[in-house]
């Protein structure tokens, strides 16, 4: 799974690095995590020219709206942009294993880095209308709550491994930060943690309703598998820079359909704005721009 970012505050040790796919995880069952998303860019520039091909792990929050790692967008010079950088970036949504048919695709056409948080809100070029999206924590994660991380990264520390299903484990919250969060293996092995290209993969709460509430994304952490924490970027902050960044494409819904689910109830987009929402006092369109750009997985 994703490493957590080395934003983390003071509890970030100066080895973090950034991650791939969970280590000693274990697959998903078919048509679990549906909001989960691999984020695959082809034709990153290289400094010194050539290009690479990457990928990142993500989750849906709205119909045309994913969450991920804010260095999973960065250019040659390792600086954050809020920009697409590679030549093609799309997303596979709502597929447990990449060999299938199942799922969706779309073309990222837009990214909005948030201020000094490692994580990035990027825009669809087609909305994603019969998957469920992933609803947003408003309270803060606290020590000892036990968050399930879905990834897409690599099995293997190298990163040359990618994992062809959706990886998943659960971890255990340690020290919470201002911005960063620790967490450590819990399930299925106390040394189950997040690997290279798990970058951005969704930390969250699963509720005694079959909820899944996101609070972090995977940002940065030692090499996997291991025992002991990663760090990953808390997103129940950023409750106004999501709803200011969503609402002037989705229109100023405070809740945004977002399709019929399976269920033929009518899903509501949890970016719960009436909950979230605190209106910045910064001027419209005071978008996150690139800030100091933390040790990452991606």
């Amino acid at each position: 799974m994703v490493a957590l970012t080395a934003t983390a505050v003071a509890v970030a040790p100066v080895s973090a690095r950034p991650a791939s796919a969970i280590a000693h995880g274990e697959d998903t069952a078919d048509g679990a995590y549906r909001f989960s998303v691999r984020l695959t860019m082809t034709g990153l520039p290289v400094a010194g020219g050539g290009t690479r091909d990457s990928w990142c792990s993500g989750a849906l929050i709205a119909p045309r709206w994913v969450i991920t790692a804010g260095h999973c967008f960065r250019a040659s010079d390792g600086q954050r942009v809020s920009r697409v950088v590679a030549d093609r970036t799309s997303v596979t949504v709502g597929r447990t294993d990449l060999t299938g048919r199942g799922g969706y695709e779309a073309e990222v056409v837009a990214v909005h880095q948030a201020d000094t948080a490692d994580v990035a809100l990027v825009e669809l070029d087609t909305a994603i209308t019969d998957v469920v999206p992933l609803r947003l924590a408003d309270t803060p994660p606290v020590a000892g709550e036990v968050l399930r991380l879905t990834g897409w990264g690599s099995i293997t520390a190298d990163g040359l491994v990618p994992a062809g299903r959706l990886q998943t484990g659960r971890f255990t919250v340690g020290r919470v930060g201002a911005e960063v969060i620790e967490t450590s293996g819990r399930q299925p092995r106390a040394d189950t943690s997040p690997c290279p290209h798990d970058s951005g993969g969704p930390y969250f709460r699963e509720q005694a309703d079959g909820t899944a509430v996101l609070v972090a994304v995977v940002s940065t952490g030692p090499g996997c598998p291991h025992p002991g924490p990663d760090f990953s970027a808390r997103t129940d902050i950023l409750g106004d820079w999501i709803a200011d960044t969503i609402e002037p494409a989705d229109g100023p819904a405070r809740w945004i359909p977002a399709g019929f689910g399976a269920s033929g109830v009518l899903v509501l987009v949890s970016v719960a704005l009436a909950t979230l929402r605190r209106r910045r006092a910064a001027a419209p369109g005071s978008e996150g721009v690139p800030g100091r750009d933390p040790a990452r997985r991606g």
